[in-house]
């Protein structure tokens, strides 16, 4: 029956692989679908890379019948892997009997969709704001805590990344906000912890840890408490480099913000439904924020959707007053079914308890068994679901393997990685000068076994590179 329905799919596939450039075939051949796409952070023109037209649990498979192993949940969002029948039955559920609705107008499925969400959540957080994404549940967190603190500054760390739209492509902290940085958005940067480039000069996890509070309690205190509304914080560093904060780090954060009435936000969009191996990157520390955005793994991405968790006193401000602010598509039932879907298979499935089991005893002993065998790997860090090799030229000096923001030709050993990875048949993630594992959460051991062996074969590419 698969075979069968593959077989129609790929006969009935219009897209064809390009290889000779434009204007060297007949004039029906020249364009290339895809190249009608404007696509996000690269160069256009035409591009090399397959064609995915179905999937199924760890895979994906391409126009031509190639089967690829997911090792990047996409970008980090199908904490269910592809086509869960529980998300698709409960998406096709909710197109029978309503596809879209307004946000003024209440809805049964939204409001199921919050109170599962609630329910998993740090305590008194008890209401949300549901969005289209995790940058937009980003602007709107700031927004609220400058309106409920009437201060205009935010807090963020170096080495993150909040998303694309204006107020948080500002309070990205890695080279991906170099091109729309203005300077005058009010966001303030500091360092967070990272034990393997210490800003601190630490050589444990417990001296990163105070001296990153002692850090940024100094900038907290000079650049005037009063004028600083919020702090927005990446439970643990995504896409940025996969940095777990170290015991007791997570606490601080919670009591200086406390203390000076900041609001404090915790960035949940890639870290949140369980790819910790926790429903929250916060409840590894036990910690409650005031804010806390989410997206991706909400509904495993199946349709977008994100949001953010209202504490309770920023919510009972907005009972005097409106919140001055909306979206056309916000708790758009779609999106909210497979929330809802995505949610209760959770619950079924222990999805949290298999994303703890993945990291300790696959991906983490997998991955550092691995890192043994390719003087390219510098570190193996990660936690759950969510794993880094960070590759360089000298494991002694720690150079990167490419500089930061590396483009073109400078950019050119980790392209080969992708590449090398792409051709055995898995998706890796790379982003800087680091390879990041994050397959969905229900990936079988003998799938993990089979991507850590690719990337092991791949990784011989970045050892040429070797100074």
């Amino acid at each position: 029956m698969r075979m069968a329905l593959w077989k129609l799919l790929l006969e009935g596939a219009k897209v064809k692989q390009w290889s000779e450039p434009r204007g060297t075939q007949a004039t029906e051949d020249v364009m290339n679908p895809d190249d009608l796409v404007f696509h996000p952070w690269t160069v256009q023109g035409p591009r090399d890379v397959p064609t995915l037209v179905g999937g199924s649990g760890s895979h994906v498979f391409g126009v031509d019948g190639r089967r690829y192993l997911d090792f990047s949940s996409q970008l980090v969002f199908t904490n269910l892997g592809h086509q869960h029948p529980r998300i698709v039955a409960a998406i096709k559920e909710q197109a029978d009997r309503l596809c879209t609705l307004a946000p003024g107008n209440a809805s049964d499925v939204r409001s199921e969709a919050a109170r599962l969400i609630v329910e998993v959540a740090p305590e008194h957080l008890g209401h949300v704001l549901f969005t289209t994404g995790g940058t937009e549940a980003i602007e709107h967190a700031v927004r609220m805590a400058r309106l409920y603190t009437a201060r205009p500054k935010v807090l963020a760390a170096y080495r993150s990344y909040h998303g694309s739209t204006s107020t948080s492509i500002h309070l990205t902290g890695d080279p991906r906000r170099w091109a729309s940085d203005t300077g005058a958005a009010g966001a303030v940067h500091f360092f967070g912890p990272f034990l393997y480039r210490s800003a601190f000069g630490s050589g444990t996890l417990e001296e990163e840890s105070e001296r990153a509070l002692a850090h940024l309690e100094q900038v907290i205190l000079l650049e005037g408490p009063s004028t600083i509304a919020g702090l927005v914080l990446e439970s643990v560093i995504g896409s940025s480099g996969v940095i777990v904060p170290p015991p007791g780090y997570l606490r601080g954060v919670r009591e200086l913000c406390t203390r000076h009435g900041i609001v404090y936000i915790a960035d949940e969009v890639m870290v949140g439904f369980c790819r910790t191996g926790a429903w929250f990157g916060v409840d590894h520390a036990g910690v409650a924020p005031d804010l806390m955005a989410f997206a991706k793994g909400v509904n495993s991405g199946y349709v977008p959707l994100g949001g953010v968790l209202v504490g309770d006193a920023i919510y009972e401000t907005f009972t005097k007053r409106p919140y001055p602010a909306g979206m056309t598509y916000s708790g758009h039932p779609l999106a909210c079914a497979a929330a809802v879907g995505a949610i209760n298979a959770m619950h079924e499935e222990g999805t949290a308890a298999a994303a703890a089991r993945l990291g300790t005893d696959v991906l983490g002993p997998g991955l550092r068994k691995l890192a043994g065998n390719h003087g390219s790997v510098g570190d193996v860090r990660g936690i759950g679901g969510l794993w880094s090799l960070e590759l360089v030229r000298d494991r002694l000096t720690k150079e990167p393997l490419v500089p930061a923001g590396a483009r073109g030709a400078d950019n050119a050993p980790m392209v080969a990685v992708a590449r090398a990875c792409l051709d055995r048949g898995l998706l890796p993630l790379v982003q800087g000068n680091r390879v990041n594992v994050a397959p969905p959460l229900n990936m079988t051991d003998s799938d993990a076994a089979a991507g850590l062996a690719i990337l092991d074969d791949a990784l011989s590419v970045a050892d040429a590179y070797l100074s």
